[in-house]
């Protein structure tokens, strides 16, 4: 959903005056309303995976009196083009996914293979990264060029600068969330660190190397606080024990929007390659982005002051949620020295 703010902000480039309203899962909102370019968000209240044909078809029937010119379906699903479709959106446009035909009159056909814009310049940075080592600057991710073309006429050539995504910040509610759990605003610089991943282990660097991160810039005079949902409150815990305590440990006890508030106030965030990595960068906070099973040309935090930490061994990247060869060394030959290096070079 960050990144699809790309979409939206060259939507209202190319015409100031159009109303963007996004069809989008509940959880999104917090996104979505820091968003400039987005008028309304219309909540889909389904669950990952659902069908929910009936909620579909009402939200889509409720939406015909606005008289949509067009909508662009991101997703490749069928069940994601039967809204636009029931609220006769005049012009749906979308890539043809899971054979979409008469839910979408503007379809655009993908070929993978040929590789993109964004996708040369991610082999270039991985022969870069070939020369110079596992530093480098990300190339704007594939997923972007795709979500962009969808923005244009047919055959249309991508546009020289895309905008990228910049969220807005609530600083007032930041503060409030800090008062609500007993800190005062911070004097010192703040490293925040985002351990976690939803997809799975191969995708998180060790715990105990953020312990050693947020030991060192501890031990520095900084403060260091933790990110994480309820599902990461375990690894952030491991961290927190083993720095005696030191960190704010947010693991759990905030929600997605108090989070993004609250990253506004860091200096700098080391992150797995997340939702929160992404959320970083789009707030404009220096970002450490660890890659480890994923790849960095397909979705790398948009931003100059982002520094990308990939091997790229012969066996990444995988895709998979689990090492399939036990030893996880795309993550684990990434030492904590080489990512207070990084931290230290960026601020």
């Amino acid at each position: 959903m960050v990144l699809a703010q790309s979409l939206f902000a060259l939507l209202k480039e190319r015409n100031p005056r159009s109303r963007i309203d996004v069809i989008a899962p509940a959880w999104t909102e917090p996104l979505l309303s820091r968003m400039p370019e987005v008028n309304e968000t219309v909540l889909l209240a389904l669950k990952h995976g659902e069908l929910g044909m009936g909620e579909r078809i009402r939200i889509g029937r409720a939406l015909r009196s606005r008289n949509y010119d067009r909508a662009v379906v991101l997703p490749n699903s069928l069940k994601s083009a039967i809204v636009p479709f029931v609220a006769r959106a005049r012009r749906r446009t979308g890539f043809l996914g899971e054979w979409r035909f008469g839910l979408l009159n503007d379809i655009r056909r993908l070929d993978k293979s040929a590789g993109s814009r964004f996708g040369r310049r991610a082999r270039d940075a991985r022969r870069a990264r070939a020369k110079d080592g596992p530093r480098h600057k990300a190339a704007l991710p594939r997923t972007v060029d795709r979500f962009v073309s969808l923005g244009l006429e047919a055959g249309e050539p991508l546009p020289s600068d895309i905008p990228v995504p910049r969220l807005q910040v609530r600083k007032g509610k930041s503060l409030e969330v800090l008062a609500r759990l007993g800190r005062t605003p911070p004097t010192a610089p703040v490293l925040g660190l985002c351990p976690g991943a939803e997809y799975g282990p191969a995708k998180r660097w060790p715990a105990e190397y953020f312990a050693e991160v947020a030991q060192a810039k501890l031990n520095e005079g900084w403060e260091v606080w933790l990110f994480g949902s309820e599902r990461d409150a375990p690894i952030t815990r491991a961290i927190q024990s083993r720095v005696q305590g030191r960190c704010l440990d947010l693991g759990g006890k905030t929600s997605l929007a108090e989070a993004i508030d609250l990253m506004s106030l860091t200096t700098t965030v080391v992150s797995n390659d997340s939702g929160l990595m992404h959320v970083a960068a789009a707030l404009g906070c220096g970002v450490v982005a660890l890659y480890g099973s994923s790849d960095p040309g397909h979705t790398p935090p948009m931003s100059d002051k982002a520094k990308v930490m990939y091997l790229g061994l012969s066996c990444s990247p995988c895709f998979k949620r689990e090492c399939p060869l036990g030893h996880l060394r795309c993550l684990k030959e990434i030492a904590p020295g080489m990512v207070l290096e990084a931290l230290s070079a960026m601020v």
